[in-house]
């Protein structure tokens, strides 16, 4: 192999098998730490060759951990790196441990960009394969739309492309059916035109406010235009007193900085913010306007799809915005629609596209020993918004059953599992939202 073979004890193996979630704290049997496509494929055969539990780490921001696991195979992929921009068919070829932070990076200096998350530390591979949300999407679809073409490693060490001229099928499945298929290599993805200057920022209140601003939140996104893109966040502190915690609106105007002030207009008038931090921005300024999320902390996190912001919604989540003595939390609320929208259901193996929303809610802590006790209040939390919820977004589960799998692929799970028995008959890449092959 290009790269090194890594086994317990071996300079480097302790940071190579941590990931982004430190609630996951496994030791492989082996770390093959990949330097291009055919050290990709000698992982695959070796595992295959003796019959090898396989784990795949591209950026390592897998919510549920399953970028890693004990006793196995982890095929580390966060080493290959690159972004290679065409600007003149506006297309790029990315390799698959880039971050989303150096993806914008090489795209936007060049006047580019296309969907990709909203936390420059994720990794691009991850998020596209489980459908990719992200800022342009309500204007140019998912990060899974947006693909063109991939490189994968098959289970049985083929090297193959899929795109709209080869192997259509697994290009349709790699659009949402996660890591399921095969490792890929590379990606390669349509690019779209961005100003050098947008529109964006936040809007903050008190979460004294919360039912208000929700509603208020609710009432502008019904006519919003597909080049705003908006999530209302609030964050809840452990042990605050009542109405600690703030909420905020995030919004971005892909286009003309007077329309995007006008558009907001109507938000600044409804309730005064605590805080205004709108204005002219840059496409990576707002890229990076969250941060990064750290590494090493311990998260869990639960979402559902939702098909609008009803009272009953709004209710709960001003319910669960209480403080509380022995929690923090954060509640998200992401506008979906647009050209999300306008893709046909089984046109890709992402199934939701008539979601209104996407509503998550997650929790953080740096303790192991504080780890069954926050788990269990998220899922308290959760246990109150699931019911108003349809489906989940597979890249922000935490965990999956064979059933919830299912639900939430919808009727595209027969074609996907059909196709899942052709390229992974074995389940060998196994460690996902898992799609099991037929018997």
């Amino acid at each position: 192999m290009h790269g090194p073979l890594l086994l317990p004890g071996h300079n480097g193996y302790d940071s190579a098998r941590r990931i982004w979630n430190g609630a996951f704290d496994k030791f492989p049997g082996l770390i093959a730490q990949c330097g291009n496509p055919s050290d990709v494929k000698r992982a695959v055969d070796f595992a295959r060759s003796n019959n090898l539990l396989v784990a795949i780490k591209s950026g390592g921001h897998s919510m549920s951990g399953k970028s890693t696991c004990d006793g196995g195979l982890l095929i580390d992929l966060s080493k290959m790196v690159g972004v290679h921009v065409d600007p003149f068919n506006k297309t790029a070829r990315v390799e698959p441990g880039t971050l989303l932070g150096e993806f914008d990076y090489e795209c936007t200096s060049f006047g580019l960009a296309t969907t990709m998350g909203t936390d420059p530390d994720t990794g691009a591979a991850g998020l596209t394969l489980g459908g990719g949300f992200g800022r342009l999407g309500r204007l140019h679809g998912l990060a899974c739309d947006n693909l063109r073409s991939a490189d994968v490693i098959t289970a049985d060490g083929r090297f193959i492309r899929a795109s709209e001229e080869q192997n259509q099928d697994l290009l349709w499945a790699l659009r949402g059916g996660g890591g399921n298929f095969g490792a890929v290599s590379s990606f390669e993805y349509n690019l779209h035109s961005i100003p050098e200057t947008i529109y964006g920022g936040q809007l903050m209140y008190s979460v004294k406010h919360a039912k208000d601003v929700l509603t208020m939140f609710a009432d502008f996104i019904q006519t919003a235009p597909d080049e705003l893109s908006a999530a209302l966040v609030y964050v809840v502190p452990k042990g605050g007193k009542k109405n600690s915690g703030f909420i905020s609106i995030g919004l971005t105007y892909i286009g003309d900085i007077a329309a995007g002030e006008k558009l907001v207009a109507p938000l600044r008038h409804s309730m005064k913010p605590m805080m205004d931090r709108m204005g002219p921005k840059t496409y990576m300024d707002e890229q990076g306007r969250n941060g990064r999320l750290p590494r090493g902390q311990m998260y869990y996190m639960k979402s559902g799809f939702t098909h609008g912001i009803t009272p009953q919604l709004i209710d709960t989540y001003t319910e669960i915005a209480e403080p509380h003595p022995k929690r923090s939390f954060t509640g998200l609320i992401t506008m979906l629609g647009g050209q999300i929208s306008r893709v046909g259901n089984n046109e890709t193996a992402f199934a939701h596209r008539d979601a209104h929303s996407d509503c998550m809610i997650a929790g953080s802590w740096k303790k192991p020993e504080d780890s069954e006790e926050n788990v269990a209040n998220m899922r308290s939390l959760w246990k109150k918004v699931e019911p108003h919820t349809k489906g989940f977004y597979v890249n922000a589960a935490y965990d999956f059953t064979d059933q919830k799998v299912r639900g939430t692929y919808g009727a595209n799970f027969d074609r996907l599992q059909a196709i899942k028995t052709q390229y992974d008959p074995n389940n060998m890449f196994r460690l996902n939202a898992n799609i099991k092959p037929k018997a």
